[in-house]
């Protein structure tokens, strides 16, 4: 059969009609494969925000009271540790974390942007372990603390000498030393002077538990009086061996009535721990700390004892311990140990064993 004209027609419209539906199909699929490339793109680009790596390599930052934001990322950046500036402070005002608090805190290399900013938005510090020893003055414990703390040395000795701050603690200026327990303690960058006297004082409590406490009684004595004799017993001497003797030595004079005649309490009175000799006019000067004038113990601790010279006071309690040498001195063999005495005569050979060994050394 002939088709009509009209039938040719209606044919050729239909296969029209079909080119442009596959023409459209093909620009949707177009349309659609830029949709997932651009909607890929920002998935990524989130993902990478989030867990992607921002931090270039491990290390520990302090961010000192008032550092803005834009400077925290500068110092990220001149340090090292920052791998994308603009990706960086894009992520954070994107995520209203463009603020920081103080605090010393640890970077861990491929940390995401978000990790390492939760840091500093939330201030989570990781703590410094502040360590202190052989101190001899509040001079000298602001200074070593200083180096542990966001605060500089001078504000932490105002706060070390502040009247009110040391009745707080319930001691007085001379005997405020035994507050301090030397050791090693965690605590956070950002703990103010004021801050770390109330923490001393929690561990000072928790070191005279009941049987530190209990031999301090037992000895006849309160926990600043066994500081004050430990101070003296730690500038005698460093031999852990001997530190009860010499305790013993001190206590047994105080328990005589006999004067300490302890030669670092003169050396911490006339402010010269150097002196290699003590002399007829060292002994002569008047302060209440020089033992060789005042009898019984001085004011308070001329240091800030060890634990080891704490406890090894506290030792002399045990009647394991006891022993009734009321002298000692330096040996002549300038080994740093000492001989002991139980009477006047014969320590004073020992003493000149001991001074004729300082003339022969030129020692003045």
């Amino acid at each position: 059969m002939t088709k009509t004209k009209s039938t040719r027609r209606k044919a050729s419209t239909t296969r029209k009609r079909f080119k442009l539906t596959k023409r459209g199909i093909a620009i949707l699929a177009s349309l659609g494969l830029i949709v997932v490339v651009i909607g890929g793109a920002i998935l990524w680009k989130q993902y990478d925000y989030r867990f992607g790596s921002a931090i270039l390599r491990d290390g520990t930052i302090q961010v000192h009271t008032g550092t803005t934001f834009d400077e925290l990322s500068q110092m990220l950046i001149d340090s090292g540790y920052l791998k994308n500036l603009r990706a960086w402070n894009s992520y954070a005002r994107a995520h209203e974390m463009d603020s920081v608090q103080a605090g010393n805190y640890t970077l861990r290399a491929g940390s995401s942007y978000r990790t390492a900013q939760a840091k500093f938005y939330y201030g989570r510090q990781t703590p410094v372990r502040l360590t202190f020893n052989n101190i001899r003055s509040m001079e000298r414990l602001a200074e070593v603390v200083s180096k542990y703390i966001e605060a500089d040395s001078d504000e932490v000795l105002r706060v070390l000498t502040d009247d009110e701050v040391i009745r707080s603690t319930g001691l007085t200026k001379a005997t405020f030393p035994s507050l301090f327990i030397p050791n090693t303690y965690e605590v956070y960058w950002t703990m103010t002077p004021k801050e770390f006297v109330e923490r001393m004082k929690k561990e000072h409590d928790r070191f005279w538990d009941g049987d530190r406490l209990d031999q301090a009684e037992e000895l006849g004595f309160t926990p600043e009086e066994i500081s004050t004799i430990a101070s003296i017993v730690i500038e005698e001497t460093k031999f852990k061996g001997e530190m009860t003797q010499v305790a013993g030595v001190y206590i047994n004079r105080l328990r005589a009535g006999i004067p300490l005649q302890a030669d670092p309490t003169v050396k911490f009175a006339m402010g010269n721990t150097s002196l290699r000799r003590i002399l007829k006019r060292h002994l002569a000067y008047d302060s209440p700390y020089n033992t060789y004038k005042y009898a019984g113990l001085p004011p308070g601790p001329i240091c800030i004892p060890p634990i080891s010279a704490l406890d090894a006071t506290l030792a002399y309690a045990d009647e394991d311990n006891r022993h009734d040498y009321l002298y000692f001195c330096a040996k002549a063999d300038f080994s740093g140990q000492h001989a002991f005495a139980r009477t006047l005569s014969e320590h004073n050979r020992n003493a000149r064993a001991y001074t004729r060994e300082l003339n022969r050394r030129g020692i003045r």
